[in-house]
């Protein structure tokens, strides 16, 4: 006979309905699942299993939600931190571009005289009273913080612009190209003239986007950048944060010319001062200023005034203007050697060149809005070098009737009525081409130059406290604001020897290469552009 195990007491009852805890059922679930698939057992384990799962999924999940969400807050947090660049550059060790190049090929015979046609420019008349302008843009930092100050960081970049011009370099780039001891003594004496005629809103009268876009460029063809040049970094931060003060928030700038000379120059100087300091505030600006630039290009490759992108009611065609043309494409070049990502960039960059060519003169030279062979044909051949169109026929042809040019400062002379202004473009082009054409044409400028410097003896302290002369160039040209911009291009020139490489360097022909080859713009034109 069989006895049942009837339970008699409380305790007895309490334990045969208690439910197995969590630790007991696991173990008798991992038990069960090591059993055969078709066993009571392993059935038992697999329910037992669902069951499991439950809790742990409850528990499991929102804490994972939880980790998820202090990761992704953390990771996006602001970070307020400054950080801090060293632009490699006095100190840097010699480069490729200190290298000397090959020998160059034999010169070509010049091709015969050829009458010079000069265009009239039509001169940009409005004058800005010379008072401070309003910041207009809020995202701009006001002058008090300081946007333009650099100091000794410790994240270090490899600058895009300048390292020629670093002290250590200058004086070897300028024995190398010829350029005598006179020359630096007479661009010092126009920096400190600049300082000293620098307004109180950081501006130089009377068109001050112009005129201050041109100093800034003058000081950093020197080398002279803010928070690292102790006699005219201070001048040179001024100027640049006056240019963002002015600038409007479509990127054009307040009180500019009639013409709009002023948004290209200004425009210039913003990229070769981010490509010497990156500053991310003058960043900011110039790629603010490009977008004018870029949307007023037709799409035959030119610029007129005010960047109009529209055709010319009177011909009812484009009107490609090569003077404007040359300050547009300078800008556009420098925001390439700055490295500068503008959507339209390239694009702008290669289609200049087919709107350049279309006012080349057949037989050499360039005209004002067709086809010539006046004083613009030193802004037409310089642009196409600069763009990289070195070996275009325009180039070789142009350079050849420039042969017959004379440096000069006086309007009567056979380049027409603005000399100076198509020297300035000329010494650069025949800089860039080298050779024989160069070495004469350097011999007479520096002469010319050094001389006709106007000289006020210990006008000023330099930055060690002794006296220092100044000097500024007044000129004969039609078209010009003098004193500011005479002595800005006569002293641009006189920094030619280390302001850029000549683009028929090897050193600034792969740069170019190199840098064309990241361009990430679409629907490019093609061209056939020689060094491009």
């Amino acid at each position: 006979m069989t006895t049942l195990n009837t339970p008699t007491t409380l305790a007895d009852l309490t334990t045969l309905y208690r439910e197995p805890g969590y630790l007991h059922r696991l173990p008798a679930m991992l038990r069960g699942l090591r059993k055969p698939r078709n066993s009571r057992e392993y059935k038992a384990a697999r329910i037992e299993l669902e069951r499991l799962s439950a809790p742990i999924t409850a528990f499991l999940l929102p804490a994972l939600m939880v980790c998820l969400l202090t990761v992704m807050s953390e990771s996006n947090a602001p970070d307020d931190r400054l950080i801090d660049v060293t632009i490699i550059g006095d100190d840097a060790p010699e480069k490729e571009w200190l290298k000397p190049d090959a020998p160059e090929a034999p010169e070509t015979p010049a091709e015969d005289t050829l009458t010079i046609d000069i265009p009239i420019l039509t001169p940009a008349v409005e004058v800005e009273a010379d008072t401070p302008s309003r910041p207009i843009s809020p995202r701009l930092m006001p002058v008090d913080a300081e946007p333009v100050r650099i100091s000794k960081r410790p994240v270090t970049f490899i600058n895009s612009i300048g390292v020629q011009r670093a002290a250590s370099a200058r004086s070897e780039l300028r024995k190398r190209y010829d350029g005598g001891a006179a020359t630096e003594t007479a661009v010092m004496r126009a920096l400190r003239w600049l300082k000293k005629n620098q307004q109180a809103d950081g501006s130089w009268k009377n068109q001050k986007i112009a005129m201050t876009g041109l100093a800034v460029l003058t000081f950093l063809a020197h080398g002279e950048k803010p928070g690292d040049s102790p006699e005219f970094g201070e001048s040179v931060r001024r100027a640049l944060e006056f240019l963002m003060r002015s600038q409007k928030g479509d990127g054009r700038f307040q009180g500019a010319d009639g013409n709009e000379y002023a948004h290209p120059i200004a425009t210039y100087a913003l990229c070769e001062a981010y490509g010497m300091t990156l500053n991310p505030n003058i960043k900011t600006a110039a790629g603010r200023a490009l977008v004018p630039i870029i949307q007023g290009q037709h799409p035959t490759g030119g610029w007129t005034y005010r960047m109009l992108a529209d055709v010319d009611k009177e011909s009812g065609k484009y009107r490609d203007d090569t003077s404007y043309m040359g300050w547009c494409a300078q800008a556009l070049k420098a925001a390439h050697m700055a490295q500068l990502r503008i959507g339209g960039l390239e694009k702008a960059t290669k289609l200049a060149i087919i709107g350049f060519k279309a006012n080349a003169h057949p037989n050499g030279g360039f005209g004002y809005t067709g086809a010539g062979q006046g004083g613009l044909t030193g802004v037409g051949t310089l642009c196409l070098q600069l763009l990289g169109a070195s070996d275009e026929s325009a180039v070789k042809k142009s350079l050849a009737l420039m042969d017959n040019w004379e440096p000069s400062f006086n309007a009567k002379n056979t380049l027409g009525s603005s000399p100076q202004y198509y020297c300035y473009y000329a010494t650069q082009a025949k800089f860039h081409a080298g050779g024989k054409r160069w070495e004469n044409w350097n011999r007479e400028m520096q002469a010319l130059y050094t001389k006709t410097q106007q000289v006020e003896k210990n006008a000023v302290k330099d930055d060690r406290g002794q006296d220092a002369d100044v000097g500024w160039w007044a000129n004969g040209d039609a078209h010009t604001d003098r004193p500011v911009m005479d002595t800005c291009l006569a002293a641009l020139q006189l920094m030619v020897y280390y302001r850029y490489l000549p683009t028929t360097s090897k050193a600034a022909v792969h740069a170019d290469v190199a840098l064309a080859a990241t361009a990430t713009d679409t629907n490019d034109i093609q061209v056939i552009t020689g060094t491009l």
